[in-house]
This record gives structure tokens, sequence and C-alpha cells, in this order.
């Protein structure tokens, strides 16, 4: 059964410009409201380490004594991999195994405990070309909902594909308390956060979302970071350098609490830790202004 062709009128309905000119945007339905625990979704350009941020993040949370559940926005469903060691069945895969007959799931198919006690949901993605990622985050929240999960949560991590902030791959800021930007020191990265940072300023007209910061990732330096943080007014709030241990933890599939112990693993970890306490304790919402494509030009880049 193709997952255009599903019904969705139960889980949200297309208006016109609630967020921005010129486009149709996914509202959310009331009901499908995540309810206590703190909602943060994570943003940043494709190949960033959101994945890898959002994991380890998790990790920290639940070092913290708080129950976790991190929810993966991406078709690959790589998010969760180092906390379960698997690549998880997708919440769509598991829909079509029983014909997009909800009723018929158990937590079981689609829940997976990871490390630390770190629960984990791969929400997956319709097929190339065809569907909407708004409704599949739409149907992973629903059914989470109807099993009661979210009631036994303390915090909700949405770890979401790429820098692809159409009105689909956006609806996890219609569910967070917070959206997280995570880039490198370059170019790319930065002009992709401009661009996350205009979709979070649309979505944060209509919903409760704000900017709660940066995370300057796989970067020595954070200078150009820091520039266009001063310029438009956003706050770096972590910095996770270049380091091959990272890189090794992907390739054994764990999370960096889980590696051989070493002096600058420890940094690592102690800020994650840092950050994690921080986003719990609550953060100032932030209401930056994003630059004109031109703006960035003129503004990165050696004098």
């Amino acid at each position: 059964m193709n997952v255009a062709s599903v019904p969705v009128t139960e889980i949200r309905r297309t208006v016109r410009r609630p967020d921005g000119e010129g486009s149709q945007q996914v509202q959310l339905d009331p009901n499908l409201k995540i309810g206590n625990a703190k909602v943060f979704a994570v943003y940043g350009k494709g190949g960033i380490g959101k994945s890898t941020t959002s994991s380890n993040l998790s990790v920290a949370f639940s070092k913290l004594g708080k129950r976790v559940l991190q929810i993966g926005c991406d078709p690959k469903h790589d998010s969760t991999f180092t906390l379960t060691k698997k690549l998880m069945p997708t919440v769509i895969d598991v829909l079509e195994s029983v014909d997009f007959h909800p009723e018929e799931l158990r937590i079981e198919d689609f829940v997976y405990e990871g490390y630390n006690g770190v629960m984990c949901v791969e929400a997956g993605g319709p097929p190339a070309g065809t569907g909407c990622g708004g409704y599949v985050v739409g149907q992973t929240v629903k059914l989470l909902k109807e099993h009661h999960l979210l009631e036994d949560t303390d915090v909700v991590i949405f770890d979401v594909l790429g820098d692809v902030v159409c009105g689909g791959f956006a609806a996890p800021l219609q569910h967070a308390d917070r959206a997280l930007i995570v880039t490198a020191n370059d170019f790319d990265s930065i002009f992709a956060m401009n661009r996350i940072v205009q979709a979070i300023g649309a979505k944060a007209k209509n919903y409760n979302v704000r900017l709660g910061g940066v995370i300057a990732n796989r970067s020595r330096d954070t200078d150009q970071i820091d520039r266009f943080n001063d310029r438009v007014g956003l706050k770096r709030m972590a910095h996770f350098p270049d380091l091959d241990v990272i890189r090794r933890s992907r390739l054994k599939k764990s999370t960096l609490f889980e590696m051989e112990p070493s002096p600058e693993l420890e940094a690592v970890q102690q800020e994650y830790l840092r950050l994690a306490a921080a986003l719990w304790a609550g953060t100032d919402p932030l209401a930056p202004e994003a630059l004109k494509d031109r703006e960035i030009f003129d503004l990165l880049g050696f004098d």
C-alpha cells in the first residue's frame, strides 16, 4: 500500500499560509500533543553529525536519571543504531506489515530499548518522491500516545533528516519545546543553519517551539560560527571537536559513553553531560533574525 494514499485527515489538516507566505503547511492536531516531556528537535546540514549528537545527548540525559525517547526521522533509519547496535524497522515498515492497521501493533514492534535504557523509535519516511515526512512523524507520535509510552517519558529527542525544512520535515518543530542546530565551522553548514533559523522562526509564530542554541560539531575552531551567532542573535551551547574517537564510536556501533576511557573522551562525555544538564534546567528562548543569502557571503570568511 502506498504511504501517499493513506488517509491522514484524522491526524492533520492542510491550511494555507499559517507559518509563511507562498506555501501550504501541515497543522498539528491538538490531540497529538506529546504531553509533559521536554521535547527537543535536532536539525542541521546533512552529514553534520546530528545522529551522533542526538544519541550521545540521549545517553547523557539517561545518565542524569531521565527517561529518554529518541525518534529518528530519516528514511535511512540509522539515528539510533549506536544505541541499539542494529538498524531497527521503521514505523512505516511495521505499519505496512499490518496493512496500515495500527491497532494490530504492539509496542515491541516499533520501540526498542537501547544503551542505558534509552527507548528508540525510527519513524522512517515515505518512498522516495512520494508521500510526506509530516505524515510519518504524525503517525509515529499517534502510535506512541495510543500505547501510553509518552506518559512515562521525561525527554523526547527528534533527530531530523538533513537540512530539509519543507512543511513535512519541519513537523517535529510543532511538537518541540526547543530546537537545536548542529553545525560545523564552515560556510555550507552555516548557510544551512540560516535556513533552519528561518524555518524555526516560521513555526514559532503558531507553536511553542523556540530556538535553544547551537551545537558546534566536528570543528577545531568556532570563529565562523561565533561570528554568525553574534550577528543574528544565536548562542553556542556546546562544542565537540573533530576527534577520531567520535568516528570510531560510529564504526563500533557504540555511543561515546561505551568507548575505552581516555582523557580526550572524558572531556567529550563531560561536555555532553553539561549540555544535557543545561537543557534540562531550561534555556532562554532565542529569536534570531536570519540573514539574506548575500549577507552570509559578505559576513563569513577571513578579513
